[in-house]
């Protein structure tokens, strides 16, 4: 007697089955590398945990020792190279021992150059993205008070970043913008640009338009965060845009607020300003910006008032959570020494100053 298979039973069933192994392969390999880069992440935050438990522990009990080193080993694992260090940016030497890979400031009204490292190079320049997606939304002229909801389209699936404002959360347009300039809060600017008359995609047209009438040709936009890589620009394209921002006083005031309260639901939630040198007394900041994502480091725009002048500011893909912010109080002190203000009145006054490629 002859055993029939289940296939000779039903032609076809085997073009069945064949499509759902296919099917279930492609969806692993689809949703593999995500899954990967979220277990890299939440093993180190683990780790990060462990440690600050066992230098907080007086007992040295309270954690096994091999945990303990194995934890200290996945957080001093090298992280992924930005786009700077890709293409070497970080061995440019230059006068002041700068942290970033670039750098470029220039007297606000006169646009003179005072200061330059690599500023030919286009990188991407994460949340310094908020910035421009501010200036859209305010030259748009859409009501300040209307009423925004966060939904699962603002969720980040692309670096799974975490936000305190959770899906069904409504704000105004106004604290959303507040949020997006002060906090860097990701939801936030996405729900600006979600809401803006066409959608997202007529909003990230509307940047890349602006970015085109500001003389900004290395700029170019694909979303209104910061956290895609993609969108990319140069030091001076960034001034510009600097310049720009500063006539909105709006914009002055909402990305220097040292920190807010905001009516969230039933809850009063603080929010503080991602830049540091905000609450420093000592600096006169008239408006802001920072930003990080992995592929474009450190980041920070800045339009402030010393040695005499109005200021702007720009550093890119600086190595270290607080460098930029080193680096700005080097540019400053230079700025303000005998040397400093020689070269800003006579630019080929000191061999010191140069550019830097």
């Amino acid at each position: 007697m002859s055993v029939r298979t289940p296939f000779r039973q039903q032609p076809w069933s085997m073009l069945r089955w064949l499509a759902a192994v296919l099917a279930l392969v492609f969806s692993a390999t689809s949703v593999a590398p995500v899954m990967a880069a979220e277990r890299v992440g939440k093993k180190r935050v683990k780790a990060a945990k462990i440690v600050k438990i066992a230098k907080a522990s007086k007992s040295a009990k309270v954690i096994p020792r091999r945990s303990v080193v194995r934890a200290r080993a996945i957080v001093d694992a090298p992280v992924r190279a930005s786009f700077g260090q890709g293409f070497g940016l970080h061995l440019t030497e230059d006068a002041l021992d700068l942290k970033s890979s670039v750098a470029f400031v220039i007297d606000q009204e006169t646009s003179e150059v005072l200061f330059s490292k690599n500023p030919q190079a286009v990188l991407p320049i994460a949340s310094l993205t908020k910035l421009m997606t501010a200036l859209v939304v305010v030259e748009a002229g859409q009501p300040l008070d209307e009423i925004l909801e966060v939904s699962e389209a603002d969720v980040d699936t692309e670096k799974f970043s975490r936000s305190r404002l959770a899906v069904g959360t409504r704000l105004t347009r106004e604290d959303m913008l507040h949020l997006a300039l002060m906090s860097s809060e990701n939801r936030a600017a996405h729900a600006l640009g979600r809401h803006f008359p066409g959608g997202l995609n007529a909003f990230v047209d509307a940047m890349n338009f602006k970015a085109a009438s500001l003389g900004m040709a290395d700029t170019h936009y694909v979303e209104p965060t910061g956290l895609s890589s993609r969108n990319q620009a140069s030091a001076p394209d960034l001034a510009r845009l600097v310049k720009a921002a500063y006539a909105y006083p709006l914009l002055r005031d909402f990305s220097t607020t040292p920190e807010a309260e905001v009516e969230v639901g039933r809850r009063t939630m603080q929010f503080r300003n991602t830049n540091g040198l905000i609450r420093n007394p000592t600096w006169d900041i008239g408006l802001q910006k920072t930003g990080y994502i992995v592929e474009a480091g450190r980041c920070l725009v800045m339009q402030a008032k010393f040695a005499g002048r109005q200021l702007i500011m720009v550093f890119l893909d600086s190595t270290g959570k607080y460098s930029r912010l080193g680096d700005a109080e080097r540019v400053r002190r230079w700025l303000e020494s005998d040397t400093g203000i020689a070269t800003a009145a006579h630019p080929t006054a000191s061999p010191r100053v140069r550019t830097a490629h």
